[in-house]
């Protein structure tokens, strides 16, 4: 039998109930998967106060100590990766395979960062005055509140908790009410892999808002990173700017995919079923709007479809499927009234195979005939849909695919490596993929110019986020 989930609150090292639960559903079958502990602000207060007390501890830890705890954590996870993703599958909706997928990308952020840990650089030279010694070095930067989305929960967890931890920092975790199961089960990996109390603590709630801004106005609260919408991301800055708390945002998306002229069509729709169905189209890095050659559209937007016929939809649990559910039926209708939307705007629709009739199902479509600029080029679609829009100009696909609030991440295909990695120095985004659909690597900076975010998640980066550069002046 099962083991029944994780579903109370993991503060200071210990499982504690709440006097209110909200229910966490499969969106698949729409049945409740479990009874999850909801935070009141007092109760959020309680964690801070956990994490705070837990700092100088943690803090004064050897580095290399605490790499050896997020490599176990690493090793661990390694080992259920099977639980991990089946736990993704039932409260996210996803496909087998995209949770798979999943669960070992998080994994990797623990050694990763297990590594970093004990490379923490600083500085030594003298003053070009001559006057005094110059030392560089680095301070963890205290209580951090971590809060991740719903699309990725176990990867958006770790990307978080592993460089805080390996910084020294303690953390205090807000995981999305839509799927807190896994959140909590990385916080019982991280229990049996030594973290001490208090240093690693887990608040589901239903009030994300009212907890979250008592946490931010707790001065003993230094540090806030967000992965999420845009929106929430301006509101949380404005609350962060009350305490000038030190803020990392990963916002939202609107990425560009253009197919340059002289593409070979097959090519760039295996790029593209990459880049647009990982994760079900839900990920703030989804292709998001195709810029097509108009030599090419016809026969990539055809082709594009064919592919998309091809996919199997059903329920994550059963492994041969392809894509799975949304995370709600509330997200489902977003994206089938944006379809709408857009066939109300001159596209011309081409549904790609029968979505189940329960569950957050919905099947994925082509979109053929868009103009930029209409709703859904201005739209973060986050599920199964493909807009494409027909170019003549490089120059003006270009402009298009940069006119936009957002700068996460663009896609290039072109015939020649030398003609993708021209166009792509002309996007204006934090992340390009040149010639395939996926860029993210815990080795790599993660992150976004204009409206999608401040700062970077992984790679050499991801751990100065948490850290404070300290000079000090030392006398000849």
């Amino acid at each position: 039998m099962p083991t029944p989930p994780l579903s109370d609150l993991f503060i200071n090292g210990t499982w504690q109930p709440a006097s209110e639960r909200f229910d966490v559903r499969d969106p698949a079958t729409d049945t409740v998967l479990a009874a999850v502990a909801d935070a009141d602000v007092p109760t959020g207060l309680t964690a801070v106060t956990a994490a705070h007390d837990a700092l100088p501890a943690w803090a004064a830890t050897p580095p290399r100590e605490r790499a050896e705890i997020l490599r176990r954590a690493w090793e661990i996870m390694t080992a259920e990766s099977a639980a991990i993703t089946r736990t993704i599958v039932s409260e996210n909706g996803k496909a087998w395979a995209d949770a798979a997928g999943e669960t070992a990308y998080a994994t990797e952020f623990f050694r990763w960062f297990s590594e970093e840990a004990a490379r923490i650089a600083g500085d030594f030279r003298r003053a070009p005055a001559g006057d005094k010694t110059i030392v560089l070095d680095h301070r963890p930067i205290g209580v951090c509140v971590l809060i991740t989305p719903w699309n990725f929960p176990a990867a958006m967890a770790t990307r978080k908790i592993a460089p805080a931890l390996a910084a020294g920092c303690t953390a205090i975790l807000k995981p999305a009410s839509e799927t807190p199961l896994t959140a909590l089960l990385i916080a019982g990996i991280l229990q049996r892999a030594g973290v001490p109390d208090g240093v690693v603590n887990v608040v589901t709630t239903s009030r994300a808002g009212e907890l979250t801004k008592a946490m931010l106005a707790d001065e003993r609260v230094h540090k806030l990173s967000f992965t999420g919408s845009t929106a929430v991301g301006r509101l949380l800055l404005h609350e962060a700017a009350d305490r000038i708390v030190s803020a990392s945002m990963e916002l939202g998306g609107n990425a560009p995919f253009l197919v340059l002229e002289g593409t070979d069509v097959d090519t760039a729709v295996e790029v593209a079923m990459v880049a647009k169905m990982r994760n079900g189209g839900a990920a703030c890095t989804a292709a998001n709007r195709f810029y097509v050659h108009a030599s090419l559209a016809a026969a990539f937007s055809s082709a594009l479809t064919r592919a998309l016929e091809k996919i199997r939809i059903g329920p994550g649990s059963d492994r041969v499927n392809d894509l799975g559910a949304m995370v709600s039926t509330v997200e489902r209708d977003k994206i089938a009234d944006l379809v709408r939307t857009a066939e109300a705007e001159g596209a011309v629709v081409n549904t790609a195979g029968e979505a189940p009739d329960r569950g957050a199902f919905i099947a994925p479509a082509v979109l053929a005939g868009v103009a930029h600029g209409t709703t859904i080029t201005r739209t973060e679609v986050f599920g199964p849909v493909a807009p494409i829009v027909a170019f003549e100009d490089e120059a003006d696909a270009v402009r298009m695919a940069n006119d936009t609030e957002y700068g996460l991440i663009s896609y290039v295909v072109g015939g020649t490596v030398e003609d993708a990695m021209r166009v792509g120095r002309q996007m204006d985004s934090g992340m390009v993929a040149i010639n395939r659909g996926v860029a993210s690597d815990p080795a790599a900076p993660f992150g976004g110019t204009k409206q999608s975010g401040l700062g970077r998640e992984g790679g050499f980066h991801g751990i100065h986020e948490f850290l404070e550069p300290q000079y000090l002046a030392v006398g000849l």
